[in-house]
């Protein structure tokens, strides 16, 4: 049977700790030594199989072990004896079998994508409204607190044909971000910058903050304040002339309707992580686009199969124009977890025409990285 109405019989399990090769700070919090991810295997009756992965931070979108714990015991049961083709149907059930829980969400949607485009010999952008685009200009992140171990990144970028990065801002002082936008200015002009501040600032110092930050005319200024703090966002928002963008405080389609609405921003980083999948996420950048703000492919820390989804969710989403993040793959992880590696060339990511996600993880990879697995024999 090789038909989409064959029944998923197969839900296998990892929870991975995969090592990074550097510190991170965001003003919500640090990463270093490893990040963990949790991957969803499903196979269905002729033994083809589908992966998707959750990837949570547990200051911004929750923890693994929350993760793990949702796909095992909420969201199996939805999914195994149901149709590859029943999508739409499982992914509905999945708002009321679990609260939140959106990365868990993600990697399922990820999965039964994966399967199905497999299952049908095509690519998964296909199955979400056709391909726009074959590449997707990349950003990647300055965010070590040595800076000197981010200028050798910077030179590493040159040499990759990366041509935007994105500074995050508010772990530290003031006067360590503007230093480092100081030297993006003069020392590397080639680079389109970004600016990202993770919520990192409180109200009594964001303005004053953020409209020294503003006079290096960064491509956009990225959540300064709490997620919560929607009236300090649409003050922000009025004191700068450069675009404002929303992360945290918009997740779904239901925070995007609402920030659109109090006019807190002028765009939004859509993230499958916290959208909960990749058909929320489209949505997110389409409510965004007819209020007339922008959209782009954030990410969390992810291994290569989320960027994957993620890839796959921005080529088939024109109203997703400012390009995606999804660097930690090849700029990261000591390694990544997929048979090939994802492919990044002359600073663009690739868009894969190959049935599925166009790429697939490397089982013994997860086995030595796994704190724990729910596989069957």
């Amino acid at each position: 049977m090789t038909d989409l109405h064959q029944t998923i019989t197969g839900f296998d399990l990892w929870h991975l700790e995969l090592p990074v090769t550097s510190r991170r700070d965001h003003g919500i919090g640090s990463v270093e030594g490893s990040c963990e991810v949790v991957i969803l295997r499903l196979t269905s009756e002729d033994g083809t199989q589908g992966f998707g992965e959750a990837s949570p931070w547990s200051v911004f979108t929750g923890t693994p072990e929350a993760t793990y714990a949702a796909l095992d015991r909420y969201l199996r049961p939805l999914v195994v004896g149901s149709r590859v083709a029943d999508r739409a149907a499982i992914m509905a059930k999945t708002a009321f079998a679990v609260a939140h829980c959106t990365e868990a969400k993600a990697a399922l949607e990820t999965a039964l994508l994966d399967l199905a485009g497999r299952v049908s010999a095509v690519p998964v952008w296909a199955l979400l409204g056709g391909k726009c685009r074959d590449t997707i200009p990349l950003s990647c992140s300055i965010a070590n607190p040595d800076f000197a171990q981010d200028v050798a990144l910077l030179e590493q970028l040159q040499v990759d044909g990366v041509r935007i990065v994105k500074l995050k801002t508010g772990f530290r002082d003031h006067a360590f971000d503007i230093l480092r936008l100081e030297h993006l200015a003069q020392n590397c002009p080639e680079f389109s910058v970004r600016v990202d501040y993770n919520q990192g600032l409180t109200v009594e110092d964001a303005s004053e903050q953020v409209r020294d930050v503003a006079q290096f005319k960064p491509d956009f200024i990225e959540q300064p304040v709490r997620a919560h703090h929607y009236g300090m966002m649409a003050t922000l928002r009025g004191q700068i002339d450069v675009p404002l963008l929303a992360d945290e405080s918009v997740f779904g389609p239901e925070e995007m309707e609402r920030a659109a609405r109090e006019g807190i921003c002028d765009g939004v980083s859509v993230k499958i992580m916290k959208s909960g999948g990749l058909s929320r996420g489209q949505t997110v950048a389409r409510i965004a686009a007819a209020h007339g703000l922008s959209a782009y492919g954030g990410d969390m820390f992810e291994a290569g199969l989320a960027h994957l989804a993620g890839t796959h969710m921005i080529a088939a989403t024109p109203e997703i124009t400012l390009g995606c993040e999804f660097y930690q793959a090849s700029y990261f992880l000591k390694e990544d977890i997929l048979e090939e590696p994802f492919l990044v060339q002359n600073g663009k990511v690739i868009v894969p025409d190959s049935p599925g996600l166009g790429g697939r993880p490397d089982l013994d990879k997860l086995d030595h990285y796994a704190l724990a697995k729910a596989v069957a024999a």
